[in-house]
C-alpha cells in the first residue's frame, strides 16, 4: 500500500531529523564554526526534503524557506509549506534540543497534513494521527516565550493570567512544549512566515489546542504573501483570557 500524505510527511520529517543530528555531531566534532554549521545544516535539510517529496509526489508545488517563492503556489490545488530546520541558531549549539523540522500540506483552501520532528529528543508529531495533550497540574499557567527576545504579546498575556514563564528556540519547540503538556501558552507577534508555523498550526489543532492570529482570526496559508507575522497556541481554557489581554 502507498502511503497516505501524512505517513510521508511524518517519515521524511524523521528521516531529516536523523541524518541532521548525525551531520550536527559529525561537524561539532570537527569543530565547524557556528555560522558555518547553521549553513551547512538548512543546505542539507532543504536539499533531503525536496528532494524526498519531489520523488514521492513530483506534481505539487513546495514552497521552503531555504528557495525563493515557486509563484505557481497561487494557482496549485497542493502546496507543501516546509521549513528544514526551524531554529537554526538551536540546531548550531548542540546539544540544544529546542529546534524542528516542518512539513505541512495545503490542499485547496486548507492545511490537510502536518508534521512536527524534534530530532534531537527523537520525537515527531503527526497532525493524524493527533497527539494527545495530557492534562495540567500546574496552579499557575505555563506560557513559553523566546530566548532571545521579550515579545510585547507574551508580557500582556503572561501579566493578565498571572503565567510562570519558560524560554525555548524555535516556534515549533515552542507550540509542541504546548502539545505535551510541558507549556500552556505559546504566543509571538515578533514576525513569522508561513513555513514557520504551518506545521505547528496543524499539529496543534489536531491534538484539540486553540490556534489563531492574536486577534483571534485564523491562519490562512499560501496567501500571496509569505508573511503571516503572529500565533497563538494555548490550551483552549485559556484562549479567552489569552485574547481579551491581546485585544483590550
Amino acid at each position: 500500500m502507498s502511503e497516505t500524505d501524512q505517513q510521508l510527511a511524518s517519515r521524511i520529517a524523521t528521516q531529516a531529523g536523523i541524518m541532521l543530528v548525525e551531520l550536527r555531531d559529525e561537524l561539532a566534532i570537527e569543530g565547524i564554526h557556528y555560522w558555518d554549521l547553521k549553513d551547512e545544516g538548512d543546505v542539507a535539510g532543504h536539499r533531503y526534503i525536496m528532494d524526498a517529496l519531489k520523488q514521492a509526489r513530483p506534481d505539487d508545488v513546495i514552497l521552503s524557506e531555504e528557495a525563493a517563492d515557486n509563484r505557481r503556489r497561487l494557482s496549485a490545488e497542493r502546496v507543501w509549506i516546509i521549513d528544514p530546520i526551524d531554529g537554526t541558531n538551536e540546531f548550531a549549539e548542540p546539544p540544544r534540543y529546542d529546534w524542528a523540522i516542518h512539513i505541512a500540506l495545503w490542499e485547496k483552501g486548507k492545511l490537510t497534513v502536518g508534521s512536527v520532528a524534534l530530532p534531537t529528543l527523537g520525537i515527531t508529531f503527526d497532525a493524524d494521527p493527533a497527539p494527545i495533550v495530557p492534562p495540567s497540574t500546574r496552579e499557575r499557567p505555563l506560557l513559553v516565550t523566546s530566548r532571545t527576545r521579550n515579545p510585547y504579546c507574551a508580557v500582556k498575556v503572561a501579566n493578565a493570567l498571572g503565567c510562570d514563564v519558560a524560554r525555548l528556540g524555535s516556534a515549533g519547540a515552542k507550540a509542541m512544549a504546548v502539545v505535551m503538556g510541558e507549556a500552556d501558552i505559546y504566543v509571538h507577534d515578533g514576525g513569522m512566515y508561513q513555513w514557520d508555523s504551518a506545521a505547528p498550526s496543524a499539529v496543534s489543532s489536531a491534538a484539540g489546542l486553540h490556534v489563531s492570529r492574536t486577534d483571534g482570526s485564523p491562519l490562512i496559508y499560501n496567501e500571496e504573501s509569505l508573511w503571516l507575522p503572529d500565533f497563538l497556541v494555548c490550551r483552549p481554557e485559556f484562549a479567552e483570557a489569552a485574547l481579551r489581554a491581546l485585544n483590550d
